[in-house]
């Protein structure tokens, strides 16, 4: 199980150059069955909010509904928040992605922002160390 931190959906999303090519290899080899993953509750909210209004509201809940079929949506609680919240690092919501990573058993995080992950306890790794290292 890995969990795909926010960006990595955005970079889809948006069609972000580079970035997007990798991000989209992973998300294919996901959905046809080469690893399980999740997502934070929280990435669904911060997901539409920068994506809708390049792409629509519409269109960017039919996005989250169609990852849904193959991407889990990690459970939250009080306790993942006070988790979060205790961990020794500087972002709060990269504490939150952690705390999401711990609650579905990722082994992994895939995020463009590795360096920012450098006191978690849950590895994070780029897209491209993702296809090469965890198929």
């Amino acid at each position: 199980m890995i969990l795909l931190d926010t960006d990595i959906l955005i970079d889809i999303a948006l069609d972000r150059h580079p970035h997007a090519g990798p991000a989209a290899e992973l998300l294919d080899r996901i959905e046809h069955g080469a690893e399980s993953a999740c997502m934070a509750w929280h990435t669904v909210s911060n997901f539409y909010y920068l994506v809708a209004p390049s792409r629509g509201g519409g269109s960017t809940r039919d996005f989250l509904v169609e990852l849904t079929r193959f991407v889990a949506v990690a459970a939250t609680s009080t306790e993942a928040l006070r988790y979060a919240a205790n961990l020794p690092m500087a972002d709060f919501e990269d504490a939150l992605q952690v705390a999401a990573a711990r609650a579905c058993g990722a082994r992994h995080i895939v995020t463009r922002n590795v360096r920012d992950y450098a006191r978690s306890p849950i590895p994070a790794v780029e897209p491209r160390e993702a296809l090469s290292g965890l198929f």
